[in-house]
């Protein structure tokens, strides 16, 4: 995946400046960006976290399973976060179905049968790849298969919501119409799925927000063969109460720079949020705007975090830097502290 953001384009962790530079000696400098991001990477999360690795134990068990048809060859498993999870397992009776990253806490099993019941459970995972216990099994039913369906449900109507406290809110809707029958209701957040419930349900809470924090929320409809309507009125509501910032924030950001290649680059490290769910993407500010964006593709660091990039072929420039991180709901965390550097000089 390709990010570009003033100029500055992050693909998989490594940077590749805009401004010119001898090309070997930048290809040689992403090399050594693609190793170090990569090293990382594999690090884990280390002893931090008693809920799994640092202090002997596997994982907790997955609590709040449930499982629901989203259509004859469908299911919608999902479950409740546990904090410094690095992945979870999904199991369709003993046999193993998806990996799912410790962001994320569901997942579509699909290529089953219609009118066939099944039973999932999860695992959690550990960053030393160790398993915690089977989450209790939860039973689903996909339906009969449509084969004259030829046209998707009608969006669905008169979607409302209200918060429901500061890290949850609550939304309904009216029926959708399908010339077959609807079979599950889908719940976006912006543009991604969190929620899905059954086909006879008009009511859904989606949890795990932020207090303060404004959130659009759309419903689809789904039926046996898997179509969807199209989105429903977007809902917009703002949870209750205030959020400063700093429990989202990275924490401990130390900054310097150093020279290769006839080029300064600032160097950071830092301490990722503790949130449920692994955090995958920072956002670099600069001088008090946006530099860089930053993915990890693979496994994230879940201790502390490195980084570098380009900061030009100009020595003594003194530079404002701070970084932030995209939370597991979609929304951006607080920014760290600001720390200044200049090329040249050895920052803090």
């Amino acid at each position: 995946m390709v990010r570009t953001i003033s100029g500055v384009s992050s693909r998989g962790g490594s940077v590749v400046p805009s401004v010119p530079a001898p090309v070997p000696a930048l290809l040689r400098r992403c090399a050594v960006l693609c190793g170090a991001l990569a090293l990382v990477a594999a690090c884990g999360r280390g002893a931090a976290n008693s809920d799994s690795g640092g202090d002997g134990r596997p994982p907790a068990v997955p609590t709040g399973v449930t499982a629901v048809a989203a259509s004859a060859t469908s299911v919608h498993v999902m479950w409740n976060a546990i904090a410094g999870a690095e992945g979870y397992a999904v199991y369709r009776g003993a046999t193993k179905v998806r990996d799912v990253p410790g962001a994320e806490h569901m997942v579509d099993v699909t290529g089953l049968r219609p009118s066939t019941a099944y039973v999932f459970a999860v695992r959690a995972r550990d960053a030393e790849g160790r398993l915690g216990p089977r989450s209790r099994e939860i039973r689903a039913t996909t339906p009969a298969a449509a084969a004259a369906d030829r046209s998707a449900p009608t969006r669905p109507p008169a979607t409302r919501g209200r918060a429901a406290g500061g890290r949850a809110v609550q939304l309904s809707w009216s029926a959708s119409t399908d010339d077959r029958g609807v079979v599950s209701y889908d719940v976006y957040q912006g543009g991604a799925k969190v929620h899905s419930v059954g086909g006879n349900q008009r009511a859904a809470v989606v949890t795990g927000l932020r207090p303060g924090t404004r959130y659009a929320f759309t419903v689809r409809a789904r039926d046996a063969a898997g179509r969807l309507s199209p989105a429903g009125d977007t809902v917009r509501l703002t949870t209750p109460g205030s959020d400063d910032g700093r429990a989202t924030a990275p924490t401990g950001l130390r900054a310097r720079s150093h020279h290769a290649d006839g080029a300064y680059y600032i160097d950071l490290s830092w301490v990722p949020p503790r949130t449920d769910g692994v955090i995958t993407e920072y956002q670099v500010h600069l001088d008090g705007r946006p530099a860089t964006s930053l993915v990890y593709g693979g496994k994230a660091p879940r201790d502390r975090a490195t980084y570098s990039f380009y900061a030009g072929a100009d020595a003594g420039v003194t530079h404002r830097v701070r970084l932030r991180a995209r939370l597991p709901d979609g929304t951006w965390g607080g920014f760290s502290a600001e720390r200044t550097v200049t090329t040249g000089a050895r920052g803090r």
